[in-house]
């Protein structure tokens, strides 16, 4: 075992890479998958359909549904909202729930929620709080409820152009 897991984390996974360190009050069902080198912060819920590449972070508070795919260098703010049923019913669940899916080097901002289905593109940048209701293209920038885009960024985390709020 080349990981770290804090003694109040129930982590019920074995799929779990080098140098990845689980914090506190974590909790990890069996089936999901967690590269290396990623730092699962305290009060996260990951459910058993879900792979988390190498270098992923997600802060506090976050919970990742069946469904949802993180790949490599993917940053996830505090407080993040993932779904995964479009239509969501007490005690009745779809034969499939919705998939997302997280392209390379993106980041979603604190209290954000993406919408079950979508797909957010390589190094691409969610602002806080905003509702992603569609999918999002690689290197640009979205924010707002409904999140529109409102801008560039490039592989280095620059932002060259916001377009200006409407």
């Amino acid at each position: 075992m080349n990981y770290k897991i804090h003694p109040l984390a129930d982590v019920q996974s074995e799929n779990i890479g080098t140098d990845t360190m689980i914090w506190q009050f974590c909790v990890i069902l069996k089936n999901a998958k967690i590269g290396s080198n990623c730092n699962i912060n305290c009060n996260v819920f990951i459910e058993n359909d879900v792979v988390i590449g190498d270098n992923v972070t997600i802060k506090p508070g976050v919970q990742v549904w069946d469904g949802v795919t993180l790949e490599d260098n993917v940053f996830i703010g505090p407080n993040v909202t993932f779904t995964n049923d479009l239509i969501p019913r007490s005690k009745q669940y779809p034969i499939e729930f919705s998939k997302t899916l997280v392209r390379k080097g993106a980041s979603i901002g604190a209290n954000a929620t993406i919408v079950a289905g979508n797909t957010i593109g390589e190094n691409a940048l969610i602002g806080a709080g905003s509702v992603v209701t569609k999918d999002v293209p690689a290197n640009t920038v979205w924010f707002g409820n409904p999140a529109k885009q409102r801008g560039t960024i490039n592989n280095n985390g620059e932002i060259l152009y916001t377009k200006a709020n409407d």
